[in-house]
């Protein structure tokens, strides 16, 4: 599996023959040359997940991947013009993309405040043959799957967020192999503060590596 990132929550990963596209939203850059993509999927509707003025063009250069969101977006997407013809993948629902099947979990976004709406967020698992939840997307959540995760996309800095529960989300879930995303809203030194007290936190057992913007990691 390659995992390629574009800053932030923005994420590309080819497993078994299949190129996903994660939350290609507006705190990140790179993904708009993008072609040969199979499926495109967001998380929620936040812009830094899914970016409206960038995602027609996207769209136009994929013809052929399918494009799937929660069902707050999808119903956002189709009727704001941004390239219409967004399905929905809700908590218990899957697709196969050749090899690969995604199931759709968890389902709400984190906390922000208690005035503030919660909003519908799907967390994506990519089943490959003979590797079973190989890779989880939470979006904007802590959702833990009931289940081994082998590579976790972890959320390591929001304004819904402290590093504490970042730590304690890493070591709920307990995947093989971890990196931090959704870090677009963090300064550089504080990027590096978070993320080595995360590595000195993490559990045993699991790698914790960093995928720098523009950057590939094979896992």
């Amino acid at each position: 599996m390659k995992v390629t990132s574009f800053g932030h929550s923005c994420l590309l990963v080819e497993l078994a023959g299949t190129a996903i596209l994660f939350d290609p939203g507006n705190f990140s850059s790179g993904f708009e040359g993008l072609t040969g993509l199979d499926a495109v999927l967001i998380t929620h509707q936040h812009p830094d997940h899914a970016d409206t003025a960038r995602l027609p063009a996207l769209v136009a250069a994929n013809p052929g991947a399918v494009r799937y969101a929660d069902p707050q977006t999808a119903a956002q997407l189709n009727s704001g013009g941004a390239a219409g013809d967004w399905s929905v993948l809700r908590p218990g629902e899957s697709v196969v993309l050749g090899d690969v099947t995604v199931r759709g979990s968890g389902g709400r976004h984190a906390v922000i405040h208690p005035e503030l709406p919660v909003v519908d967020n799907t967390v994506y698992l990519l089943d490959a043959p003979g590797r079973p939840a190989a890779f989880m997307h939470p979006g904007d959540s802590y959702y833990i799957p009931f289940e081994r995760v082998d590579v976790l996309a972890l959320p390591a800095a929001a304004p819904w967020m402290k590093l504490s529960e970042a730590v304690d989300y890493l070591r709920g879930a307990a995947p093989r192999a971890a990196f931090p995303i959704h870090q677009g809203v963090q300064s550089d030194a504080g990027r590096a503060i978070h993320n080595a007290r995360i590595d000195e936190m993490k559990p045993e057992g699991t790698e914790f590596v960093i995928i720098a913007p523009g950057e590939s990691r094979e896992f």
